[in-house]
């Protein structure tokens, strides 16, 4: 059984089910620990949604809307990303994830999508009661990507499917060596992986709040394969 590290977060009982809903074993991971510590018996990494990568992490001063994440956590997460891969582990990234894996890898991010991307639609929702999984809008998925791959039978020929969206920043400039392999209608980045890499996944919606009714499954079931090939 592959044991997947999560990142801690203050929601994490989605991210814990997906992985139980497709045989792994959640191990959660937090700022108190060392990364060597953190990443001894793991199989497999999973970045989790929450507050804002401080801009000074990629270069820029903060946007007025910017709320950085916990104290420690963009460090912690920056070092489990370099040594994650610098073991050739599995990552996947969700969300707040997904920031953090390009700022680590040398990419920056748009602070601000409504103020900074005119035109763009509406990617911070709220999220009614018991409707996390309300889906928000579509996005368009690249051929020939991983991404596509693992949703192959949910696409059914196509290449976009909906998603829900909770979050007001997105990848800007990409860290080298990524490809991008989702876009929103409005040409907002929503996935990004590394094609070196055997799994380094990361998409900007939250696909964990699915567990249950299972449509981003094969996300978690390629991610805990790819990881059970590691261990």
């Amino acid at each position: 059984m592959a044991v997947i590290g999560i990142a801690t977060c203050r929601k994490l009982e989605d991210y814990r089910q997906s992985i139980l809903h497709v045989g792994g074993e959640p191990r959660i991971l937090d700022s108190s620990m060392a990364v060597e510590q953190a990443l001894t018996g793991i199989d497999g990494l999973m970045l989790t949604g929450g507050d804002d990568v401080a801009p000074s992490r990629y270069g820029e001063p903060p946007h007025p809307t910017v709320v950085e994440a916990e104290t420690g956590r963009d460090a912690f997460e920056i070092a489990l990303i370099e040594a994650a891969r610098a073991r050739q582990l599995p990552i996947l990234a969700i969300c707040r994830g997904v920031q953090v894996l390009n700022v680590a890898c040398g990419g920056t991010l748009v602070q601000d999508i409504p103020s900074q991307l005119a035109g763009a639609l509406t990617h911070s929702l709220p999220v009614p009661p018991n409707e996390a999984y309300s889906l928000a809008h579509e996005v368009w998925i690249e051929k020939d990507s991983l991404l596509s791959t693992l949703m192959r039978e949910r696409l059914a020929d196509a290449d976009t499917c909906e998603v829900n969206s909770r979050h007001h920043q997105s990848v800007k400039d990409l860290a080298r060596g990524f490809k991008v392999s989702a876009t929103a209608p409005d040409g907002v980045i929503e996935a990004i992986e590394d094609p070196a890499s055997r799994f380094c996944l990361g998409v900007q919606w939250h696909p964990e709040n699915f567990f249950r009714t299972g449509e981003f499954r094969p996300l978690f079931e390629g991610f805990v394969e790819a990881s059970t090939r590691q261990a």
